[in-house]
């Protein structure tokens, strides 16, 4: 299972620990990943994502993962969060 996002696409990164005695070695900074069950109106389901906190908090800004999902750039979605939009779009123009 991989290290990123499957809503905003973000990933590990790179840097320096900085000892006391500024000596520097490499480090990774991993994103802070939480599996959630998000539930879409429009389709009436739950799906499981494993997201960034930080994403999740952005979900609950923008109003629910149906208006994210839409609002979203299809190369920072997962296939499965893009297979999601697909479906809400779908779903959207039925109605």
């Amino acid at each position: 299972m991989s290290r990123r996002c499957e809503l905003t696409g973000t990933g590990p990164m790179s840097g320096n620990n900085v000892s006391h005695a500024n000596n520097k070695t490499r480090r990774r900074f991993l994103p802070n990943l939480v599996q959630v069950t998000l539930a879409s109106e429009t389709l009436g389901r739950a799906f499981r994502l494993r997201i960034a906190a930080k994403a999740l908090r952005s979900v609950d800004h923008v109003g629910g993962l149906d208006p994210f999902l839409l609002k979203a750039r299809d190369a920072d979605l997962s296939p499965g969060a893009l297979k999601i939009k697909r479906e809400l779009k779908k779903a959207q123009t039925a109605a």
